[in-house]
């Protein structure tokens, strides 16, 4: 046998517990990325139905005597014309058998704003001119039958106009009384009476007059 001395052993304990720290550290890095924190506190809000739309603003005329008869604003095209001409509503009631001092012919009649959103102001405006023709075979020479028909137009107690059709067609904006704009889904009445003066004579026989009338709401 060999007389040299034994060679002491490599110390292998210290080396164990450094590998199993770095190996449970690993592990703990690992959670870390996977998880993004370990704890805390976290709140959160979603506004999920942020809407904003516009409203309508839609007239209708209807009559409120006899068989219904109704005009819209969007007849002339869509809501976005919004403008439309009724001719199957006769303000001045289409009588063309009047007599002087005879009675008036009243014509009942409903705007309504059948829109979404109140009207800012509610008008009614004439045409320049109050137009005179013949009616039938038979006809007069008077030249000034506009100021012999005599015209009274009423929202319930308010009289928004009394005068001849002559002096409705010069009136301005001042002579016109409205009621109040209405809210959406609110209908205004209004009536409108025509006679035929008792001072015209044979003179104002087998005439007409015409006057446009304009009804019209602003937001």
């Amino acid at each position: 046998m060999s007389d040299s001395p034994a060679r002491p052993r490599p110390n292998r304990r210290r080396f164990t517990p450094i590998a199993l720290g770095a190996g449970v550290l690993g592990t703990v890095l690992l959670s870390l990325s996977m998880t993004g924190t370990l704890s805390g506190f976290a709140a959160s809000i979603t506004n999920n139905t942020n809407t904003a739309g516009s409203g309508s603003l839609v007239m209708e005329e209807k009559t409120t005597g006899g068989t219904p008869v109704t005009c819209l604003s969007t007849d002339g095209g869509t809501v976005s014309t919004n403008t439309a001409t009724c001719s199957t509503i006769n303000k001045f009631g289409g009588s063309m058998t009047m007599v002087p001092g005879g009675p008036a012919v009243n014509t009942p009649i409903t705007i309504k704003n059948i829109g979404s959103v109140a009207a800012g102001t509610f008008t009614l405006t004439h045409g320049a001119t109050c137009t005179q023709s013949n009616n039938g075979a038979q006809n007069g020479t008077a030249l000034d039958l506009c100021a012999k028909l005599n015209v009274v137009i009423t929202s319930g107690a308010t009289t928004v106009f009394s005068g001849t059709a002559a002096s409705l067609a010069a009136a301005p904006a001042s002579a016109i009384t409205m009621p109040p704009a209405p809210a959406a889904g609110v209908s205004v009445p209004f009536n409108i009476a025509v006679s035929l003066d008792p001072s015209a004579g044979n003179t104002y026989q087998g005439l007409a007059a015409s006057l446009p009338l304009t009804w019209a709401f602003a937001s």
